[in-house]
């Protein structure tokens, strides 16, 4: 068969797929696909990570630009989602493969499957909608569940445990670091004072907790009272932003020369590291920047995907 025969086979194939994940309600909509694969620059004979594979999302949009020749490797540290992106990268074997690692390992993981340089890496950082939207994972306080915020459900700790180990200093510090939470410190107290009762193990108690330790006038802004607390929890049990400082460490010996990486933030502590990270790499001559300016989602696209609003790109590409 003609390799054009197999590409289109292909393509069609992975429209199907998209068409039948679509359906789903453990989908995750992928953001900003046509300014990923724009910046990524996918293309036949090409190797390209997408380090933060979720549901396959990003994925199944590169795949057919990289066919016949080329090779897609997905990373994901959540069980969960690499269970649902599995059977739909496996009819695509060898040119598209899979495996359980974090982000922040991203050289070694490339090294245990023996492959050196890569044309392009994808982060698509933060929560997915199947992990905020799959209640006993605790990421949410929409509904109540155990209090765990795990990314890596075989990793510690979590975020219950956080909350009834912590100091009131502790509490406080990932509160208004991660959180970026005004009333923080009330918080933390609130915090304290509830688990003297009883050992807070569930998102309606935590929320609960946190609400009453807000001013009754800041109750009902625009943001739900437990949003940045529960923010900070879920980053400070992940080491979101620890993770991210290792793996753009690790960016410049991942990335053959002329290859690109392309990131996804989606609030200023996350865009601040790739921004900083990104120039200093800029001014030291190990790639160029090419988004002067993070690209955002449309209006369009947040109307169909609500959750591409606060997504911010940036993309670089490797130096000879």
């Amino acid at each position: 068969m003609r390799d054009v025969d197999v590409v289109e086979q292909a393509a069609a194939r992975i429209v199907e797929l998209v068409m039948e994940a679509m359906a789903s309600p453990a989908w995750h909509q992928p953001v900003l696909v046509d300014a990923v694969l724009e910046h990524l620059a996918p293309a036949p004979g090409r190797t390209i990570v997408d380090a933060t594979l979720g549901t396959a999302g990003h994925a199944l949009a590169l795949l057919p630009k990289l066919l016949p020749d080329g090779r897609l490797i997905g990373f994901d540290r959540d069980a969960q989602a690499l269970e649902l992106a599995r059977p739909r990268l496996s009819e695509f074997a060898p040119q598209a493969s899979s495996a359980q690692a974090d982000f922040r390992e991203l050289g070694a993981a490339l090294a245990a499957l023996k492959i050196g340089r890569v044309d392009g890496v994808l982060l698509d950082l933060g929560v997915s909608s199947l992990q905020f939207d799959t209640a006993e994972r605790g990421f949410s306080f929409a509904k109540d569940a155990p209090l765990d915020m795990r990314m890596d459900r075989r990793a510690e700790p979590t975020a219950e445990t956080l909350v009834n180990t912590l100091s009131a200093e502790e509490l406080t510090e990932i509160l208004q670091t991660l959180g970026e939470e005004r009333f923080a410190r009330r918080i933390a107290r609130g915090i304290i004072e509830a688990r003297r009762t009883a050992r807070i193990t569930t998102t309606a108690q935590l929320s609960r907790i946190v609400i009453q330790a807000y001013p009754s006038g800041a109750r009902h802004g625009r943001l739900h009272a437990a949003t940045r607390t529960f923010q900070a929890l879920r980053l400070a049990v992940n080491d979101e932003l620890g993770a991210l400082s290792a793996v753009l460490e690790q960016l410049p010996d991942i990335l053959a020369p002329g290859g690109r990486a392309v990131i996804i933030s989606f609030h200023s502590l996350e865009d601040r590291l790739v921004k900083h990270a990104f120039a200093q790499g800029a001014r030291e001559g190990l790639w160029r920047v090419l988004t002067k300016k993070p690209l955002q989602a449309s209006d369009a696209e947040v109307d169909r995907n609500p959750r591409a609003r606060s997504a911010k790109l940036r993309a670089v590409e490797r130096l000879g």
